[in-house]
């Protein structure tokens, strides 16, 4: 094993984290950093609707249920990481609720808390390997 990071998928909320003024550009940005990089990437809301430029930052855009789950039901993002072919495991999950961010390790995946761009983006730089500045 080269020691890189073992997860190859990111999945990240759309409320209270990527429209989040500020935060959310940069956020944007580590998605398609990460996307060029080889990572997985999906937006996951249970928002009915999202702008069309933040759904292009992703691979793939998931709303409301996915399989008959919503979050924050670890059922959502087991199902959720198999959209992108990959196991929960190897996903990293990034909600600004602790219920999903809850849900998402239920289902194995790590949870990131959303609090801020810098320490969401310098955990996603640990866990992913993608530089956090572009």
């Amino acid at each position: 094993m080269s020691g890189a990071p073992a997860l190859r998928g990111l999945i990240v909320d759309y409320g209270g984290v990527l429209d989040v003024p500020g935060d959310g550009e940069l956020l944007l940005g580590y998605a398609r950093r990460a996307a060029a990089a080889g990572v997985r990437t999906a937006l996951f809301s249970g928002a009915h609707a999202v702008p069309d430029d933040v759904a292009a930052a992703f691979g793939t855009v998931l709303l409301g249920a996915v399989r008959g789950a919503r979050k924050p039901s670890p059922h959502a993002f087991a199902a959720a990481a198999a959209e992108l072919e990959l196991a929960a495991a190897d996903c990293v999950v990034v909600d600004d609720l602790a219920a999903c961010v809850r849900g998402a390790a239920a289902a194995g995946a790590v949870g990131v808390r959303h609090t801020g761009a810098d320490s969401t983006l310098a955990e996603l730089e640990v866990l992913l390997g993608v530089p956090a500045q572009g």
